[in-house]
């Protein structure tokens, strides 16, 4: 159980809070701040115009209805699609808004977590956007799961802290995970990361997490849902918890006496 002497991690709303809104549209942001959200994180890619667009998939077909491919059509024929409508009428209406929209947005002293989904060729654009935002570099943080492009991100973006997602898959055969704990930090050490963003599995451990910290690496961790699970994290000290749904976790952790 978390006790009230142990860091808190930030509470990091995952796409949003996109277990009761939308994903990755401003009504969902809007909603996890009111909810009491540290920050927010969401998923960006390059449209065909060079628009930065938020969005997870590389079509908009799940969210949207219709299957057309991101990096192929223009932020004008984005915006012309509902990205509401599929999760409730109330939603109807709601846009693919663009990261310039979202950084304007942002409430000042929050979070701001900046999933890439493009390769390389999103770097130009992004630090125009960064450079004009308000926010910040210590309120974002860059994450990819492609080592080349957080590599890239620490070379062109020195003053904005990139992070290294990562997922693992335990073999049976093999009786260990992949990638390695060494491969973790071999990657993290080679790309320049800042730190790690973790998947919420028991390959993040008190040793791997005093590593990161001797290695002066943050931890941050998705995708957190479930109350156990936020609690252990807070145990390990990590940095902070992406979450679908960061009102409702925050309240079960006040219940539990671990946060205020």
């Amino acid at each position: 159980m978390v006790t009230a002497s142990q860091k808190i991690p930030l509470i990091i709303g995952h796409r949003g809070a996109s277990r009761e809104a939308p994903e990755n549209t401003c009504e969902s942001f809007r909603l996890a701040w009111s909810l009491g959200a540290d920050g927010i994180e969401a998923d960006f890619r390059l449209a065909a115009d060079g628009t930065i667009v938020c969005m997870h998939d590389a079509t908009a077909a799940r969210t949207t209805g219709k299957d057309l491919e991101i990096a192929a059509v223009t932020v004008e024929e984005l915006r012309r699609l509902d990205a509401g409508a599929w999760k409730g009428s109330a939603w109807s209406g709601a846009m693919i808004p663009t990261l310039d929209e979202v950084l304007a947005a942002v409430p000042p002293g929050t979070w701001f977590f900046i999933e890439l989904k493009s390769g390389v060729e999103i770097i130009a654009p992004l630090k125009r956007a960064l450079q004009k935002s308000a926010i910040t570099p210590d309120q974002i943080r860059l994450l990819s799961f492609s080592a080349p492009l957080v590599a890239a991100l620490s070379q062109h973006l020195p003053d904005w802290h990139a992070c290294l997602l990562c997922d693992y898959r335990y073999s049976l055969l093999n009786n260990s995970w992949r990638p390695s704990r060494a491969d973790v930090l071999e990657m993290l050490n080679r790309t320049g990361a800042c730190g790690l963003a973790s998947a919420d599995r028991t390959f993040l451990d008190q040793g791997l997490v005093g590593t990161l910290r001797e290695l002066g690496k943050e931890i941050h961790v998705w995708t957190v849902d479930r109350p156990a699970n936020a609690v252990r994290l807070c145990n390990l000290g990590v940095d902070s918890i992406m979450t679908n749904r960061p009102g409702w976790l925050r309240q079960k952790l006040a219940a539990r006496g671990s946060l205020v």
